[in-house]
């Protein structure tokens, strides 16, 4: 209840207790005063919407000292983003620096200015970009080439031969470093022949004239219309036939592999040695992603190695290194990862992959480097990769590191940090998730990049008790040295958790870490293809499990965590049952699909379980199997499971049964 002024009057006791009654009266106007303040950022965001300048104009004077002030003025400022001037956008981000919406507005600036080809507009408010997207950075790094710094060009050569789908900017930084004289002959040569293989006509007729090679869409649309036919009569007499050759055999690979395999070797005949590789380049690499339609198949490994001695791209080497390890082809595996660039080399993926393909060669060199490697990695961190190393060092996970729990002074800190005050204040007013979420990683990333592990676990504290799962993991993931797994692997509905998934003959610590994986704990998740609740269940499976389970469907059920816990269970015990009781196959089947994960099981022999899951073709699916799998090992630990290794729950994957 609001207490009034005229209620102050009332009291007629002795000084003290007037004192400390007016001192409450008047803390409790100032809470109230500035609760009010916050809740008016709806309002405004409502009148931005409406696009209603004059009132956002009263809001930005009545909220100019709220946590969310500045919202009003971003609002503004972004509605007319076009027609800003750098000044504007520098001012704002001077008045509140190191601020998630001042960053924003600053990258959206520079994406915006760069789309007006108004380079030196955007070049100002660079300095405020500091955690840029893939699109901004590309963006930035067309305005810095563009106002004086053609070494940029250099940093960017992943952009130069990206031939998947990629932001604008990207396309854009890459066409003007066509007209680089960084850029040698070798490098537009690959850049050619990537485009052509990818039937990137025009970025390709691009490309071939700053080689001083003409190439005519005319010709290209008709070798599109039938390339088996252009392949078998193609003259081979200069640069521009060979590109038409290399055209030919993306589109034959594209639309028939199997005809595009048959076709290759006579195709390369009476061709340069380079244009030979970029044959095969093209059938091995147009084989390697379309594996969901045309399944593995071990001869696109062999046509990736007969490309081997033209460089390759990025892009390129993850495709070929993963059908190496699909086929236990360990020298090509190898030779792929030579080929990477450093930094990918680097990556925990691929360093544990050259120590498997290193221990599987005789010699004893090779079998120290990969326990040099393993040591390495088992050192580093408790994710995926380096619980495997662990594994093949014979060490197991005994125990968590101690919970530690901020300190007081953390706290005290927490209530200080305008970035996690912005944050709790949207959450508590209900505003979009949108907001809210940004300015939490943002005020997380703050912390993180001074090394405050204070600060998160207290940010993890505060977001754990309210049962806000999914940030206080975001926060706690992110601590360096002093680590609490309490709020990086949250147990809520604990008894449910373990009681569901028992009845249902599955492992808790593998339905917590599945769950996890799926939703953070968020009860009301939603996904873009409408699964919903803590484990991400899809209506038509609802359904299906319902009636298994002899009940009457409800849809509304599901936002109800002991219905979701338990249909959510019971669906992974029966796509278990389906998939060989091979967990790494049901988590697969959970994500993609029972029949999807089927097929990608060996045809031929069994094979290890971390080989199968490198050579998942859907990106999203193998970064999910990783994850659930390593969230399993630390719940194992958390529900007192004892010691864990992560091979104990990949067993090997069995041969697919035939049908």
């Amino acid at each position: 209840m609001w207490v009034g002024r005229h209620q102050v009057l009332k009291y007629t006791i002795s000084n003290n207790k007037t004192v400390r009654i007016l001192g409450s009266i008047a803390l409790l106007a100032s809470v109230q005063a500035c609760y009010a303040q916050e809740e008016q950022f709806n309002d405004a965001l409502r009148a931005a919407n409406s696009g209603n300048s004059a009132m956002l104009d009263q809001y930005q004077a009545s909220m100019q000292n709220d946590a969310l002030g500045y919202y009003p003025e971003y609002w503004k400022l972004n509605s007319r983003l076009a027609f800003q001037s750098p000044t504007a956008i520098t001012s704002f981000a001077q008045r509140y620096p190191s601020s998630a919406m001042a960053e924003k507005l600053a990258a959206d600036f520079v994406e915006e200015k760069v789309k007006q080809a108004d380079f030196s507009n955007a070049q100002p408010v660079l300095p405020y970009v500091t955690n840029p997207d893939k699109a901004e950075s590309c963006a930035v790094a067309q305005v810095r080439a563009k106002t004086g710094d053609p070494l940029v060009y250099a940093e960017y050569k992943d952009v130069w031969l990206t031939t998947n789908a990629q932001p604008e900017s990207c396309n854009g930084l890459g066409r003007l470093m066509l007209s680089s004289p960084l850029m040698t002959s070798q490098d537009r040569e690959q850049r050619l022949y990537s485009q052509l293989r990818a039937g990137q006509s025009g970025q390709a007729i691009a490309t071939a004239q700053t080689m001083g090679v003409n190439l005519a869409l005319s010709q290209l649309n008709q070798i599109q219309a039938n390339p088996v036919s252009y392949i078998w009569s193609a003259p081979k007499n200069n640069v521009s036939d060979y590109a038409y050759l290399v055209y030919a055999m993306g589109r034959l690979a594209d639309s028939d592999l199997n005809t595009a395999m048959q076709s290759v070797a006579n195709a390369a005949q009476g061709t340069p040695e380079n244009v030979q590789k970029y044959l095969y380049r093209t059938v091995g690499y147009i084989g390697g992603t379309t594996v969901m339609k045309n399944n593995f198949n071990r001869q696109v490994l062999q046509y990736f190695d007969a490309s081997y001695g033209v460089p390759f791209s990025s892009e390129e080497t993850e495709v070929y290194a993963r059908q190496a390890v699909r086929f236990g082809a360990w020298e090509s595996l190898i030779r792929a990862i030579n080929s990477m660039s450093v930094t990918q080399q680097n990556e925990d993926r691929w360093q544990y992959w050259l120590a498997r393909a290193s221990e599987k060669r005789g010699d004893n060199s090779s079998k120290k480097t990969a326990q040099e490697i393993y040591k390495k990695l088992a050192m580093s961190g408790n994710d995926y990769h380096n619980l495997l190393a662990r594994d093949h060092l014979g060490q197991r996970l005994n125990n968590l590191p101690n919970n530690e729990q901020p300190s007081s002074s953390d706290l005290q800190r927490l209530d200080q940090d305008i970035h996690f005050r912005r944050a709790f204040t949207l959450r508590n007013i209900n505003a979009p998730a949108n907001y809210t979420n940004r300015e939490w990683n943002w005020a997380v990333r703050q912390a993180y990049l001074k090394h405050d592990d204070g600060l998160l676990l207290a940010a993890a504290k505060r977001a754990t008790d309210m049962g806000w799962y999914d940030r206080a993991i975001y926060a706690a993931d992110r601590t360096e040295k002093k680590h609490n797994y309490a709020y990086r692997y949250a147990t809520p509905h604990q008894a449910m958790v373990v009681n569901h998934s028992r009845n249902a003959g599955v492992d808790p610590a593998w339905a917590y870490g599945l769950m996890r994986q799926e939703s953070r704990f968020v009860t009301a998740a939603r996904s873009h293809v409408g699964a919903g609740g803590l484990m991400q269940i899809m209506p038509d499976t609802a359904k299906h499990v319902a009636r298994q389970m002899g009940e009457t469907y409800n849809p509304a059920a599901l936002s109800d965590p002991n219905t979701n816990i338990r249909y959510g269970t019971y669906y992974l015990s029966m796509i278990q049952g389906q998939l060989s009781n091979n967990p790494v196959l049901a988590t697969a089947g959970y994500n993609a699909g029972p029949n999807r994960a089927k097929r990608w099981q060996p045809d031929s022999q069994s094979m290890a379980a971390d080989q199968y899951t490198e050579s998942i073709p859907l990106n999203e699916t193998r970064d999910y199997v990783k994850n659930v799998m390593t969230n399993a090992v630390h719940y194992g630990l958390l529900l007192g499971q004892g010691p864990q290794q992560i091979e104990s729950r990949m067993p090997v994957i069995p041969m697919r049964l035939s049908q």
